[in-house]
C-alpha cells in the first residue's frame, strides 16, 4: 500500500473541527459517491482544516482495493471505489479526534464522549446490533450508519448469542465507549461495519442522465461515441463540429514536441519546440483532442484513466472507454465478451494478447523485414513524407527503418502499440487515425 502525504505551515487543533453527521449521505462537505476529483476539490478550499493528507493506495494493482483519502489529525478517512473512483463509505477510526454534530447535538471529540448509552440517546431506539467474538466488537447499526463498541472479555457474557440488550451496560455501571463509525450509503439495506462487513458497502446509483463515468465506445480510426449524450465525434472533424457536440472545452494549448529526427551534432535548431497543432482538454471527461495546426481536423483522441500514482493525477476525469475495432472487427463483435474488448480494467498482458491475435501478421511482416535488413549496414529514405522523392534523403541505421516502417504501417493507436512492444502502464491511451 503506497502512501503519500501532505503537510501545510498552518494546522487545526485536535476536536477543533465540527462537522455535520448525515447518515446514509456524508459528513462534512464530503457526500457518499461524490468523485474523488471534488474531494480533492474540498480539500483544497479548506487547506487550514485538512492540512495534513495521507491518499494511499495498493500500488502493486491500484483497481484492487480502496483509493483511501486519509485525514489523521482528525481520526477519519474516505473509502473510494478504485474503479469508478467515487466515495463508498467514510470511516471515523480515532472519534476523539472528530466533533461531530447531529440533530443540533454533538457528539465526538476530546469533551463528548460517544459512549453507547450517549449514541442511543441521540439517535433513538434500534434493532440489536451483532457481536463479533473474535474481534470482540459490538457493532449498532441506523440506516446508513453504524457504531463499532470495543467489549471488555470479563463483559462478554453480556451479549447474550450475538445479541445484548438495548442501551448496552455493564454490571459496574459502565458504558462502552465507540470506537469506530461508519457512514454508507442506506439503499441497498445492508450492514456495514468493522471486518468483514466493511466490504458491503456499495457506492451509490448515479442519477439518471449522469454523465460522470458515461460509457464511450472507440472504433479505431473512425470516431468516439457517448452513450449517455450520443454524441458522434469522428477524426476530421473541426473545432467547430467538437464545441456543438461537447461544448466549450476546459482549456485549449498548443502541441509540445520532441521532433522525431536524427539530429546532426553541429544542427543548431532546438530538438523541443511547439508546434502548429494544438489540444481541446475537456477534463470533466477524461480527454483531449488534438488538432491539426493546418487543416484544424481532428488527428488524436487522448483518453485518460486517471491512474492512481500517475503524474495526471486528479487532473482528469476517468474516461470509461470501450475500445473495438473497425474494418478488423471480426474480433470485437461480441463487445460485451470481456475477453474481446479493451477497457479501462484491462491490464497490458490481456492487451497485448489482443493485439497480437489482431495485428500478428504485421508484427511478423516486421520482424522478417528487419531480419532481412539487418544484413544491410544502412537504408537511405527520403526525409519527406513521400517515399519516391528521392531529393534529400537521410540514411538511418537499420534498426530505426524497421520501427519507422511499424510506426508507418500499424493501424494501432499509440498505447495498443506500446503495449505491443511490453511497456509499462500508461495513464493514457492515444487513438490516432488510420
Amino acid at each position: 500500500m503506497l502512501q503519500r502525504s501532505r503537510r501545510r505551515c498552518e494546522g487545526t487543533a485536535m476536536g477543533a473541527v465540527v462537522l455535520d453527521l448525515r447518515p446514509g449521505l456524508g459528513i462534512g462537505p464530503f457526500s457518499l459517491g461524490m468523485p474523488i476529483s471534488e474531494a480533492f476539490a474540498q480539500i483544497e478550499q479548506q487547506p487550514s482544516i485538512y492540512d495534513v493528507v495521507h491518499v494511499k493506495y495498493y500500488e502493486e494493482d491500484p483497481l484492487k482495493l480502496d483509493i483511501v483519502i486519509s485525514f489523521p489529525d482528525h481520526g477519519f478517512h474516505l473509502r473510494f471505489d478504485p474503479w469508478s473512483q467515487r466515495l463508498r463509505l467514510i470511516e471515523i477510526f480515532d472519534v476523539k479526534r472528530l466533533q461531530m454534530r447531529y440533530s443540533n447535538s454533538l457528539i465526538g471529540g476530546p469533551s463528548t464522549l460517544a459512549t453507547f448509552v450517549a449514541v442511543y440517546a441521540l439517535f433513538g431506539p434500534t434493532f440489536p446490533g451483532i457481536y463479533d467474538r473474535d474481534r470482540g466488537v459490538y457493532t449498532l447499526f441506523y440506516p446508513g450508519l453504524s457504531f463499532a463498541f470495543p467489549i471488555p472479555n470479563q463483559y462478554t457474557d453480556c451479549c447474550h448469542d450475538g445479541e445484548a440488550e438495548l442501551p448496552l451496560e455493564f454490571p459496574d455501571g459502565t458504558t462502552p465507549v465507540t470506537c469506530r463509525v461508519s457512514i454508507y450509503d442506506s439503499s441497498s439495506d445492508k450492514k456495514v461495519g468493522v471486518g468483514s462487513l466493511m466490504d458491503k458497502a456499495i457506492v451509490p446509483p448515479l442519477p439518471s442522465g449522469s454523465l460522470f463515468m458515461e460509457e464511450v465506445h472507440v472504433k479505431l480510426g473512425e470516431e468516439l461515441h457517448f452513450t449517455v449524450g450520443g454524441q458522434h465525434i469522428p477524426f476530421g472533424a473541426s473545432p467547430q463540429d467538437v464545441w456543438t457536440e461537447l461544448g466549450r472545452p476546459c482549456g485549449i494549448h498548443q502541441k509540445q514536441v520532441d521532433q522525431m529526427v536524427i539530429h546532426s551534432a553541429l544542427d543548431p535548431r532546438p530538438r523541443s519546440t511547439l508546434c502548429a497543432d494544438y489540444f481541446y482538454n475537456y477534463f470533466a471527461r477524461g480527454l483531449d483532442i488534438l488538432f491539426d495546426g493546418q487543416t484544424h481536423k481532428i488527428k488524436k483522441f487522448v483518453l485518460h484513466t486517471n491512474y492512481p500514482g500517475h503524474a495526471d493525477f486528479n487532473s482528469y476525469i476517468k474516461c470509461n472507454f470501450l475500445v473495438h475495432g473497425s474494418d478488423l472487427a471480426e474480433s470485437f463483435q461480441e463487445v460485451n465478451d470481456s475477453k474481446q474488448k479493451i477497457t479501462t480494467s484491462t491490464k497490458w498482458d490481456q492487451v497485448k494478447v489482443l493485439c497480437f491475435l489482431i495485428y500478428g501478421f504485421l508484427y511478423f511482416f516486421c520482424l522478417a523485414l528487419f531480419s532481412w535488413m539487418s544484413n544491410r549496414k544502412v537504408i537511405c529514405l527520403p526525409k519527406g513524407n513521400n517515399l519516391e522523392d528521392t531529393h534529400n534523403s537521410s540514411c538511418l541505421p537499420s534498426p530505426w527503418v524497421s520501427i519507422y516502417i511499424v510506426m508507418a504501417c500499424s493501424r494501432l493507436n499509440n498505447a495498443l502499440f506500446r503495449g505491443l512492444l511490453n511497456t509499462t502502464h500508461s495513464d493514457t491511451i492515444d487513438i490516432k487515425n488510420k
